[in-house]
């Protein structure tokens, strides 16, 4: 079975030339790094970056593992007393599908 290919393809795009900066002109050494341009750039987060940023700050400086609640669990596991609610769980996690857009 054999395919005929008929048309030509999009063309390349090509850039004419650095979107932002300058650069180092042929042959000339480019070891030493590119200063960028002086320009007016201005960089603006939306409210939600923002959010994220200070969401990202406060669990940076939490500790990772609630060593009260793993005191308490256990606790619980070693008396018996721990109980397993399936209905609460179920319900957790559905909230969480939500939250995460699902």
């Amino acid at each position: 079975m054999s395919h005929k290919i008929e048309g030509t393809p999009p063309p390349v795009v090509r850039s004419t030339g650095p979107v932002g900066g300058r650069v180092a002109a042929a042959g000339a050494d480019r070891s030493a790094p590119v200063e960028a341009s002086q320009g007016g750039d201005s960089l603006r987060l939306t409210g939600e970056a923002t959010s994220l940023q200070a969401l990202q700050r406060e669990l940076s400086v939490a500790p990772a593992i609630d060593q009260a609640r793993v005191a308490e669990v256990r606790q619980a596991l070693e008396s018996g007393s721990y109980r397993i609610d399936p209905a609460r769980i179920a319900d957790r996690m559905i909230d969480l599908d939500r939250q995460l857009g699902g």
